[in-house]
């Protein structure tokens, strides 16, 4: 049975929706389709189910070590024998990541109602990677266990697991400050960015209640952030008013210091804010020049010529002579052979995000297949992070609908680097950065007009 096939609608995040940490709970999988499942997966499903209501977070760890980790000793021996039957089934090596994560996933939900049992969310992930403490030589149970120690390993290396891990990530709350000087994977700062949600938690298989919970986080992170960047900014708004009037250190003692939320330096911080919001080119502003584009493109008579106009659109954002002749090529070379049997066809919707999203691949990186980010690099090197993302910023704002797009992309690139050291990816940790930044500013709730007072 192919469970990637199975495509569970994404729901929409509720806000005011209330789940009692006393109410019993019952996935959707277990009432809904659970056809799909055999008699010895729901078997365990219900057990744990219910050992999860009545049992505590350490006993529910332990419960799962002797289970799924030493394979013996386990209070209910035939429980054992049910997961024996799973783990010698032909289909197990397909089959059994999606069975061992669902398992992971009754005790999740049921923690992650109580804020107070997070903790043990952590280490019933990190339980996986634990090697069993008996000897598997001594049991009559020696090619049972070893079995499910395969299924174990492959387990650990399928994507069920590793969105498992960044899910922990997002529910541990950890400072950043740090960040030049604590060697930390990229994966560590993924709570940070709320737009790469989507793609890093969330898989074909994942349940219902999986995909609105991730919902609602996101909701949460991205709101926080707002706040956050709200406060800092009017924090240095004022102090700058305040300077004018009194020293420094008299503005400082009469103002309380917000911290800066990015992981930014003040500088960049405030250079990033100006370049979004102010005067990029001529008198005019990121949102001032996309709808001049916009307008403009009303008036071309065919995809060709709208091609033309992106062109210029785009490299109207570079500066330098030799960065800018070779990306001018490259560019132009992509446009051209971008769609080139509608060049003659009537501008549409279908066009415009077509021609956008090839352009997303072409300046980021095509696909997970293929992991090649040589013009991105190439365009930090030349232009710095800030131009680089205010070109990705360009294109959102004449086609949001690239913006699943643009995050996929992105989300490419995490995946790519997220296990590696962020001193040695700080192009990439300022990238995510500022995205997150013009995210906020042009596609959240945040009233930017206050901003452009940042000076």
């Amino acid at each position: 049975m192919n469970r990637k096939s199975q495509k569970i609608p994404k729901p929409q995040v509720a806000s005011n929706i209330v789940v009692s940490s006393h109410q019993a709970y019952v996935p959707s999988y277990l009432t809904q389709n659970s056809q799909q499942f055999n008699a010895e997966e729901k078997q365990i499903y219900q057990h744990l189910l219910h050992l999860v209501q009545v049992k505590s977070p350490h006993e529910m760890i332990e419960r799962c070590r002797a289970l799924f980790i030493e394979g013996a000793d386990y209070p209910e021996p035939e429980i054992l024998l049910i997961l024996d039957k799973i783990t010698v089934c032909k289909t197990a090596v397909h089959e059994f990541k999606f069975f061992i994560n669902r398992c992971c996933h009754i005790l999740i939900n049921r923690w992650h109602m109580q804020p107070q049992l997070h903790y043990a969310i952590p280490e019933l992930v990190k339980l996986f990677e634990l090697s069993p403490t008996r000897s598997r030589t001594t049991s009559f149970r020696y090619r049972n266990i070893r079995r499910l120690r395969e299924l174990i390993q492959m387990f650990l290396v399928s994507e069920q697991y590793l969105i498992l891990r960044r899910f922990v990530q997002v529910i541990t709350k950890t400072t950043e400050e740090n960040i030049n000087h604590v060697p930390q994977p990229l994966i560590s700062l993924i709570r940070r960015y709320p737009y790469l949600y989507e793609h890093c938690l969330i898989s074909d298989d994942s349940t219902f209640e999986h995909q609105w919970r991730v919902k609602q986080i996101q909701a949460q992170v991205q709101k926080q952030f707002e706040v956050d960047l709200s406060q800092y900014v009017t924090y240095q708004v004022r102090r700058t008013q305040l300077i004018k009037k009194v020293s420094v250190d008299q503005a400082d003692r009469i103002l309380r210091p917000v911290n800066n939320p990015t992981l930014l330096s003040d500088r960049q911080l405030h250079d990033t804010l100006q370049h979004f919001i102010g005067k990029v080119e001529g008198n005019y502003t990121y949102q001032e020049l996309a709808q001049k584009f916009l307008h403009s493109s009303q008036q071309v008579n065919c995809f060709r010529d709208f091609k033309d106009n992106l062109y210029e659109y785009l490299i109207s954002s570079i500066t330098g002579v030799s960065g800018k002749r070779q990306l001018q090529q490259k560019l132009y070379t992509q446009l051209k052979k971008t769609l080139p049997q509608a060049d003659q066809q009537k501008l549409d919707e279908f066009l415009i995000i077509r021609a956008c999203n090839q352009l997303l691949n072409f300046l980021i990186v095509e696909s997970h297949l293929s992991i090649q980010h040589f013009n991105f690099i190439d365009l930090i090197t030349n232009q710095g992070t800030i131009v680089t993302t205010g070109l990705l910023l360009k294109i959102l704002l004449i086609c949001p609908k690239a913006k699943s797009y643009l995050e996929k992309r992105l989300t490419t690139l995490f995946h790519h680097y997220e296990f590696s050291n962020t001193r040695d990816i700080m192009w990439l940790v300022q990238v995510l950065e500022q995205v997150n930044i013009a995210m906020i500013l042009y596609f959240g709730n945040i009233d930017i007009s206050y901003f452009k007072e940042i000076g």
